[in-house]
Parts: C-alpha cells; sequence; structure tokens
C-alpha cells in the first residue's frame, strides 16, 4: 500500500525529492500580474524571462513553499489553449486576516469575507485583477 501523506518521493534517479505543485497560470498583461501577485499577495519574485510586454516564463514562490509559475498569452506557448483570467488557486497562510486586509487594499476584488469553517481554518475568496479566483485560508488538510 502507498503512503500518500508521504512528503517526499523518489525520483528517477532514486534521489528523494519534495512534493511540490505549482499551478500555471497564463496573463494578457503577465508584468502587471506579477507586480499584483508581489505586491498585494506576497509571492516572492523569482524568475522573469521575456523581453518588453512579453512574459515568456517567470517564477513566484510563496513564501510557506511552493509556488507559481505564469506568463503572458502567447500562440507559441504550450498553454495557448488555456484562456487567460482562468483558475482557482488555494493557498494555506498562517495570517488570513492581515492577508484579507492588503488583498482589499490592493484592490482584489472579494468574492468571499473572512470566514471560519466548519472543517476547521479560516478563509476567505478573491480574484485578481485578470480575473484568477485565489482563495486563502489557514486549513492546511488533513
Amino acid at each position: 500500500m502507498t503512503n500518500t501523506t508521504e512528503s517526499t518521493r523518489t525520483a528517477g534517479t532514486g534521489a528523494r525529492v519534495a512534493t511540490v505543485i505549482w499551478p500555471t497560470l497564463t496573463y494578457r498583461n503577465a508584468r502587471a500580474a506579477i507586480r499584483f501577485l508581489v505586491d498585494v499577495f506576497g509571492f516572492v519574485e523569482t524568475a522573469v524571462y521575456g523581453e518588453g510586454d512579453v512574459v515568456e516564463h517567470a517564477q513566484l514562490d510563496w513564501p510557506g513553499g511552493g509556488g507559481l509559475m505564469l506568463g503572458s498569452v502567447r500562440e507559441e506557448s504550450a498553454l495557448r489553449d488555456l484562456p487567460p483570467g482562468v483558475g482557482s488557486i488555494y493557498i494555506v497562510t498562517d495570517d488570513v486576516d492581515e492577508l484579507y486586509r492588503r488583498a482589499v487594499a490592493g484592490g482584489a476584488q472579494i468574492v468571499r469575507e473572512p470566514r471560519d469553517e466548519d472543517y476547521g481554518g479560516r478563509d476567505f475568496v478573491c480574484r485578481d485583477p485578470e480575473g484568477v479566483f485565489w482563495s486563502f485560508g489557514s486549513y492546511a488538510g488533513e
């Protein structure tokens, strides 16, 4: 039987690697999205590749681990059929209310105010300027 709660897996080389999920999004204005995600939500800009208004690839790290990859809508992109502004991402944070205040101050569209959930934890839901849904909560799963 496989232990699905294990936080590391064996890579093809036999080395142990952390299991991390990296959502990937496309944006009409990827540079503005990066600024919003860094300045308002607190992502860390780790890498941005591209010239002018075009972002071929960007990596934004989440301070608690994992992160997000994003880029501009481009015909040659493997994600060219993924409409911009589509997605829903849940991120675990230790200070839901502070992040909510930052989201409001930064102009995020609040979809659901902070609330305590029956299953544990506290969360809220908002949308970024291009329409991606972002849920931030203290519930880290079972």
